[in-house]
């Protein structure tokens, strides 16, 4: 299969300090919005001029989205200019079908430059955000409209099938996601038992700082191990408007010599921190299915998470993790707490939930499985 890649925005970053395979990608990607606004001005008015039905098409389609609201009717106008540029890259390089990652504004470009140009798409949806304000995203309208929905989780799955309840089943697929278990081993780390521990406890919780990863639960959690006497340290790594108030709260409970904040990092300095950590919390109140966790499971540490959507299915309770309700530090202590006495379970868990990444989460694996997925759809 030949596959192009369009991208709305640039890169976050320059190009020389994108990671080498980011680099490559980034030569090869169609940016919509790479040529200025001269330059897009002046391809919206090639397209009204050679295809004036286009756009009569993809109006009619805006037109029927959004509400009275002045601004989301400013938005989606700018999301039919991209679709518009969109499907003309597209027919230009006779590529015959558009897949789009995410449900957000993204795939609302994505559904306008399929109902414009009349070109089929499809939809990969990996949540949570798109399920927790449907109609603010279109959601329905565009499950509708696709040609078939990719999920990363059964409860993803679920979800599509809530909002569009009338829905082909066949039309669903769940395709899980993966990461590169050749890539991610695990170190051999002394782990001695708490009574024989001469160095803190290393957790370690990688995701922004924002309020829907739980951090607050987090530090809560550690101040409750403080008080206990269990000797620790706890490193976040990841940025988001919840530092300064994490931060603040910390210090409140007195935790500056046991936290450290990192900021957000490159990839592979994250691995690296978290392969030297012997146990990885991620205490969410929201998720899809987080890669996070997939690494820190394939590196062989211990998982405690949150009881909520898919995250149950990568971690069994017990199995080859920990889970605990969210919003409860009480529970999320009382998880630490069986860690940092049990080196024992510590390695059990770590085994387990390497053995669940490489049987369900391999990266090689799953593309096969997506491959043969796109095979069966398109060829």
């Amino acid at each position: 299969m030949t596959i192009e890649v369009a991208s709305i925005n640039l890169p976050d970053r320059p190009k020389k300090d994108l990671p080498p395979v980011e680099a490559a990608e980034a030569e090869h990607t169609y940016y919509v919005k790479s040529g200025g606004l001269a330059a897009v001005a002046s391809q919206l008015l090639a397209i009204a001029f050679s295809r004036p039905d286009v756009v009569f098409r993809g109006l009619l389609a805006a037109l029927r989205l959004g509400d009275w609201d002045l601004k989301s009717r400013a938005f989606v106008m700018f999301y039919l200019a991209e679709a518009l540029l969109v499907g003309r890259w597209m027919r230009t390089r006779s590529l015959s079908h558009l897949h789009v990652h995410f449900g957000g504004p993204v795939a609302t470009v994505g559904m306008l430059t399929a109902l414009a140009w009349k070109i089929p798409w499809s939809l990969t949806l990996h949540g949570p955000d798109e399920f927790f304000d449907q109609e603010a995203f279109y959601l329905r309208r565009k499950i509708e409209s696709a040609s078939f929905v990719i999920c990363i989780s059964d409860f993803c799955r679920s979800q599509v099938l809530r909002i569009a309840p009338g829905l082909d089943k066949s039309r669903v697929e769940v395709i899980r996601l993966g990461v590169d278990c050749l890539a991610l081993r695990p170190q051999e780390l002394d782990l001695p038992d708490a009574a024989n521990r001469q160095s803190p406890l290393r957790i370690v919780c990688t995701g922004r700082l924002v309020a829907a990863k739980g951090h607050r639960i987090l530090l809560e959690a550690l101040a409750l191990l403080s008080a206990e006497g269990v000797r620790y340290s706890c490193t976040l790594i990841g940025d988001g408007p919840e530092r300064g108030s994490l931060q603040a709260l910390s210090t409140r409970l007195r935790l500056d010599k046991s936290v450290r904040f990192l900021g957000a990092m490159a990839h592979q300095p994250t691995l690296s921190e978290v392969s030297q950590a012997e146990v990885f919390v991620l205490a969410s109140f929201a998720e899809g299915l987080p890669v996070a966790l997939m690494e820190a499971m394939a590196l062989g540490l211990p998982c405690i998470s949150t009881t909520i959507a898919a995250i149950p299915e990568l971690i069994e309770n017990k199995g080859n993790g920990l889970l605990v309700p969210p919003a409860s530090p009480e529970t999320l202590f009382s998880a630490l707490q069986i860690l940092a006495n049990d080196a024992a379970l510590r390695h059990q868990l770590a085994q387990k939930a390497r053995e669940t990444v490489e049987s369900q989460y391999n990266l090689a694996r799953n593309l096969d499985s997506l491959a043969q997925m796109w095979s069966r759809k398109l060829i």
